[in-house]
């Protein structure tokens, strides 16, 4: 029995030093740091999050166009029926990671908008990141509060709905369920500052899509970079987001070098626990 006990407790402790050796520095900050599936488009849902795990990241945002892969039939649509949607979940478990956000999605019907709510709560979804119309609003809002779920309002590139704070504010009126998810590589892209615009959104920034860009390209636009070494002002954006004691998911958006981006994500990520540390001292 003795022995059997001391099995028990040897177990115990290696379970607790792996747990304690997997937590990232963001973690005690109740930062989800992940990676937006999207940044992987080129392969299918299964291969994504084998990128995403050899990133050093553990949280996931789908996104509904994806192929799913991995022997299941289908795209990462909302509408997948509940045998595929077990199918994904253990796909995802079996990685060890987490699906914590969706997006960037907008439903067209009152039914769609429905079925979607219905989706995120079977899949364990915390933020839906969506644009919606000014007609929609009411509806979102009405659904995001019955189901409990953030609608993470999301910010494309001027002229889009959400390009600017002002918009976002308006929509989410005083409901709690109603936020922004920054993007910040877009406001650059909007002629903003994201570091004013987190300022303007201070207490509703509940999820973030994560970006550095530059414009050095001939012919003037902007793309991704590695964290850090771009226009976003991440070490700034950093300390807001500690500021304003941020939480939520946080998704890597890594939109260039498509066919192989994964060392500059992981570049990217090792700059930005670098950063997150730095400030913490």
């Amino acid at each position: 029995m003795k022995s059997f006990t001391k099995y028990l407790l040897s177990c115990l402790v290696l379970a607790v030093v792996s747990s304690y050796a997997q937590k990232t520095p963001e973690d005690k900050a109740g930062w989800k740091l992940g990676s937006q599936a999207y940044s992987f488009r080129l392969f299918t849902f299964a291969e994504a999050l084998h990128k995403i795990d050899s990133c050093g990241l553990k949280y996931v945002e789908a996104f509904p166009g994806q192929t799913i892969g991995g022997g299941l039939e289908g795209k990462m649509d909302f509408k997948m029926d509940a045998a595929t949607r077990q199918a994904v979940k253990k796909l995802v478990k079996d990685k060890g990671l987490t699906i914590v956000a969706y997006g960037v999605v907008t439903p067209k019907s009152d039914e769609d908008w429905t079925a979607l709510f219905e989706f995120a709560k079977d899949m364990g979804v915390i933020n839906i990141n969506s644009e919606p119309s000014a007609a929609q609003v009411p509806l979102v809002r009405k659904l995001a509060e019955q189901y409990k779920i953030t609608v993470a309002l999301h910010n494309h590139p001027k002229p889009s709905r959400y390009w600017h704070p002002d918009t976002v504010l308006a929509a989410i009126g005083g409901s709690k369920y109603m936020a922004s998810c920054a993007d910040i590589g877009h406001w650059v892209r909007s002629g903003l500052d994201p570091v004013a615009c987190l300022k303007q959104l201070e207490g509703h920034v509940r999820g973030m899509h994560f970006k550095d860009v530059k414009k050095d390209t001939p012919d003037g636009r902007y793309h991704d970079v590695i964290w850090g070494t771009g226009d976003c002002k991440v070490d700034q954006v950093i300390a807001e987001m500690k500021r304003q004691k941020f939480k939520g998911p946080i998704s890597v958006e890594y939109e260039y070098h498509w066919e192989d981006n994964g060392p500059e994500i992981a570049e990217s990520v090792k700059n930005f626990r670098e950063i997150y540390s730095r400030k913490a001292q």
